[in-house]
């Protein structure tokens, strides 16, 4: 875990599995973010995320487990 994102809801991006390898995936304030800790860069991904309960991420899909929908997120899109 890295250290300041204890209090979001977050998850890591594994290098060599797809999109977004090395990156962490967070949600603060409705909003989902990617955080490159080489750069400290924080890039603003998708808005209006309402009552997240959990976040994960395989290959290129970051999945966002809401109370009343789920939302996949696709990175290759981009």
């Amino acid at each position: 875990m890295i250290a300041g994102f204890e209090d979001k809801l977050h998850c890591e991006g594994v290098i060599g599995d797809g999109c977004g390898g090395g990156r962490l995936f967070y949600i603060d304030a409705d909003t989902l973010y990617a955080y490159d800790p080489l750069t400290n860069e924080k890039i603003k991904l998708l808005d209006s995320i309402l009552d997240a309960n959990s976040i994960s991420k395989k290959a290129c899909i970051i999945t966002i487990e809401c109370e009343n929908e789920t939302i996949k997120f696709d990175l290759s899109k981009m």
